[in-house]
């Protein structure tokens, strides 16, 4: 039996124990969350570029087609005489008289925009668009796509 006068001692070794482990916890659940946001950056920055490069190629896409357009249809690139042509709702000027062709194409509002080459120096049309998500040229997330069509 205890005697009433009887008195627990502590040690003084225990003393901030629960604050330790609170730090060790804290610690832990910080460090997974940074991991955590990280990931999550990254996956943010990757979805982004590949947006962005999707855009770019739509870019590219509408200049070849709006060059096989004009070459097909309106044999605008011809080597005879230069013509105006129509992309976009924007009328580009002085297109052809010369074997090899380049036009750009700005597609506003939106930022994209694509540079068109039109060969028609053999026997053989071939026709390279490269398109881009932006046009400035300065922009370290510019993103360029190309398609080159042979007819």
């Amino acid at each position: 039996m205890k005697s009433p006068n009887h008195k627990i001692i502590k040690s003084k070794h225990s003393h901030g124990f629960t604050l330790l482990m609170a730090m060790v916890i804290s610690s832990l659940l910080l460090s997974l969350g940074i991991t955590v946001f990280n990931v999550t950056l990254k996956e943010l920055v990757l979805s982004s570029y590949g947006r962005n490069s999707q855009f770019a190629f739509y870019a590219a896409d509408t200049g070849v087609e709006c060059a096989l357009f004009w070459g097909i249809k309106k044999n605008a690139f011809s080597t005879s005489s230069p013509t105006n042509i129509e992309c976009d709702g924007k009328t580009i000027e002085n297109v052809g008289g010369q074997s090899v062709s380049i036009f750009n194409i700005n597609f506003s509002p939106d930022p994209f925009c694509a540079t068109v080459t039109v060969d028609k120096s053999g026997n053989r049309t071939i026709i390279e668009s490269r398109g881009y998500n932006t046009c400035d040229v300065s922009n370290a997330r510019r993103v360029e796509r190309g398609i080159r069509v042979t007819y």
